[in-house]
């Protein structure tokens, strides 16, 4: 392994750490001497890296870093390829046009033998399966991200129609149908809901009383315990 590479997986193995991790720890899951982990570390904290900590005490690296691309691997060219490719032919439009120009930017920046890698990947996206929402994924995303109550109205697999007032927290995406996971103050509940079969959605601008991070952890407690199928 080069150098280089060595001292980007250094800090990829930082950022999965939250919270200060010793040398020696560091030095094993990288496979090297902790002589050789202090030098790294040195070096990053001389080329900007915010690495805060010391020998003894443990580093960790300060959150909003953003690491220039030094390098990717054959498999993780074909990773990002392939998941850009697969968002860009998904009926969320503004989610397809971030994803081709998310990868626009990755190509920029790749030294050419890389660009010339991602340029030429063979792994190949079919056409999209032909699901038709209703309504804006873009609204159900931002909703997700401001943390703020969704009304619309739901209906069934028998066709049933019903108001819902939900705190939606996640969005599943599936060959055919898209998900909208939230908590549905009508059934006090976690629910599923198709968004093909969701109308007249109202964004609106009050915030849930829950973080969604907690909402998304209790609903993965759920997922072993029987529960009806999406649908609401």
């Amino acid at each position: 392994m080069s150098r280089s590479a060595r001292l980007l997986d250094l800090i990829q193995l930082l950022r999965r750490h939250r919270r200060p991790v010793s040398g020696r720890t560091l030095a094993g899951e990288m496979g090297i001497s902790i002589r050789t982990l202090y030098r790294d570390i040195a070096t990053l904290q001389g080329q900007g890296a915010p690495i805060e900590g010391e020998a003894g005490l443990g580093y960790v690296l300060r959150p909003g870093f953003m690491l220039p691309p030094l390098m990717f691997t054959d498999e993780e060219i074909e990773a990002i390829v392939l998941g850009s490719r697969w968002v860009a032919k998904q009926p969320d439009s503004r989610l397809s046009a971030a994803a081709t120009d998310a990868l626009a930017k990755i190509a920029a920046v790749l030294p050419d033998d890389l660009r010339e890698e991602l340029d030429a990947s063979t792994l190949l996206v079919g056409p999209a399966a032909g699901a038709v929402e209703g309504i804006d994924l873009s609204l159900v995303r931002q909703a997700i991200r401001n943390e703020r109550k969704l009304g619309f109205l739901y209906r069934d697999a028998g066709g049933a129609a019903s108001e819902r007032m939900v705190w939606p927290f996640a969005l599943g995406f599936f060959d055919k149908v898209r998900v909208v996971v939230a908590w549905c103050e009508a059934r006090q509940d976690f629910r599923h809901f198709r968004a093909d079969r969701i109308s007249g959605l109202n964004a609106t601008d009050v915030r849930y009383p829950r973080r969604r991070q907690a909402l998304l952890r209790e609903w993965r407690t759920t997922l072993d315990t029987p529960r009806s199928p999406p649908g609401g």
